[in-house]
């Protein structure tokens, strides 16, 4: 998808099962390389994407995106199930790119708004979503894709 500072920005691939399974261990959601493998693969091939964020080595975050139509609006909803960055990535603008090319994926595919799925609680996700123009919702936050005018 792109790439700054290092940081490159791109769809996953079965094949970044096991860096990513480090990632996810390492967040205390252990998850063997080889189920990743298959449900990468499955996404893929579905309404949605996995977008990792990769510096110089293993994974530094990821971000899984669905979408799907809704019927309070005319554009499908895009959201956000899975948001993590390596301790190591975080306050670097890792969270920050991560929501910007899972943005762009969720306009690509005619999605008028993104939520993101979480509790509002907790290691300065609020302040997060604010900076990123989240606002919150009953299921977590949200915000639109297109410019109103």
């Amino acid at each position: 998808m792109g790439s700054r500072y290092g940081l490159e920005i791109r769809s996953a691939l079965p094949a970044d099962a096991p860096g990513l399974a480090a990632l996810l261990s390492a967040a205390g959601h252990p998850v063997a390389a080889p189920v990743l493998a298959e449900r990468i693969e499955a996404l893929r091939h579905a309404h949605g994407t996995a977008l990792l964020a990769l510096e110089w080595g293993p994974p530094s975050g990821i971000v899984v995106l669905h979408w799907y139509p809704v019927l309070e609006q005319a554009a499908p909803m895009a959201q956000i199930t899975t948001l993590l960055v390596a301790p190591d990535g975080r306050r670097r603008g890792i969270g920050r790119q991560l929501i910007k090319a899972a943005s762009q994926a969720a306009r690509m595919a005619g999605c008028g708004a993104i939520q993101l799925l979480a509790a509002a609680e907790g290691n300065g996700l609020t302040e997060f979503c604010d900076a990123t123009g989240f606002v919150p919702s009953a299921s977590g936050f949200v915000r639109p894709l297109r410019k109103k005018g």
